[in-house]
């Protein structure tokens, strides 16, 4: 099984040096690691069905999900594809991009991420409402860190 650290490592790299994919190979593990345009990256890794998406939660555990949606009775998370720090709105006085209760659509901006001083913006990539926000402006966040709870629509 790869190290969560080692992952967390190769997808920052992958962030900072604005790659789209990555293939490690060796004779114990073999990774691949793709970036789509506005989407979390996805990670291959052998054992899994090929149709499974692999992300981690906080707690640092790799779950494999066939779909978008995770757990929490049908809420579909809004995940961190990057670790950084969370901004709930452009500018500290302005009006936060989403409250709870928004509609939101898939490309519906949701927060921004700041990474080395780089402020991305992150993208629903999904159609509901936003029933639980679980971070808080400022806060430090990690890859894979849900952010949001979406109820679709």
């Amino acid at each position: 099984m790869i190290d969560i650290r080692k992952l967390k490592e190769l997808v920052r790299l992958m962030v900072e040096n604005d790659l789209a994919e990555l293939d490690l190979r060796d004779k114990e593990e073999t990774v691949t690691i793709k970036r789509g345009g506005a989407g979390a990256p996805v990670i291959a890794v052998p054992g899994l069905p090929v149709s499974a998406t692999t992300t981690h939660d906080t707690s640092g555990e790799v779950e494999a999900s066939g779909g978008a949606s995770s757990g929490d009775d049908g809420l579909v998370a809004i995940e961190s594809p990057m670790v950084g720090t969370f901004y709930s709105a452009p500018r500290p006085d302005a009006e936060p991009y989403v409250t709870l209760g928004s509609q939101v659509e898939s490309e519906t901006e949701v927060c921004l991420i700041e990474a080395m001083k780089v402020f991305n913006p992150i993208k629903a990539e999904h159609r509901g409402v936003i029933e639980r926000i679980l971070v808080k402006n400022g806060d430090s966040v990690e890859f894979g860190q849900k952010l949001f709870l979406v109820k679709p629509a």
